[in-house]
């Protein structure tokens, strides 16, 4: 009963979490858009946006983090685990626990660097010095939205993995937090020709 509650919150922080890469992924498109059109404009027209470089920042890094938590939902993180996945089932589960939450430690201390600088800059109504000056809470508080969507992304997984274990099911935690293997990245492939199709 626990554990499928525990899957359904994580179903859900995962959707949650879709959303918003989707919508880092568009974010990366209109900041390939703005420096094209920038370029151009100066190039030929003679004028410029004069804080292109801010602005794509920004955007750059709050794309990063909202697309944090659902490439760890994805399990499309970059991991080295050559001799983790040689070991059997039982052994591989609690060290994909362990590693979770390293990772989980990790994301809580970015989001409290992440929350103590968006409260210094809302402390002194600190903004960019560009010429648009730009009020810092804006992009820190987005970028920051997005590190705390790691957070509960990490949260929800440990929470069902935990239980997982508990349970006596190292399988599905394994599924939960394994490499993806070579069929799931044929599957993935498969499925994106489909959706290609017209």
């Amino acid at each position: 009963m626990l554990l499928r509650a525990a899957g359904g919150l994580r179903r859900g922080v995962a959707m949650v979490a879709a959303v918003m890469a989707h919508l880092a992924g568009w974010n990366y498109l209109a900041c390939a858009l703005f420096i094209t059109f920038d370029i151009v404009a100066r190039n030929f027209f003679g004028f410029s946006s004069r804080a292109t470089v801010e602005i794509t920042g920004y955007a750059l890094a709050c794309g990063i983090a909202w697309g944090l938590a659902h490439t760890l939902a994805a399990r499309a993180h970059i991991r080295v685990d050559v001799l983790v996945n040689r070991f059997p089932v039982g052994i591989r589960a609690p060290l994909h626990l362990f590693s979770l939450l390293l990772l989980g430690g990790f994301a809580l201390f970015i989001a409290w660097a992440a929350y103590s600088l968006y409260d210094e800059s809302a402390l002194f109504d600190a903004h960019d010095n560009s010429a648009l000056r730009i009020a810092m809470i804006i992009p820190q508080g987005i970028w920051m939205v997005g590190i705390f969507a790691f957070v509960a992304m990490v949260a929800v997984l440990l929470l069902e993995s935990l239980l997982a274990l508990l349970a006596g099911q190292p399988e599905r935690l394994d599924g939960l937090l394994a490499s993806r293997s070579i069929d799931d990245e044929a599957a993935e492939a498969l499925n994106a020709l489909k959706m290609a199709q017209p």
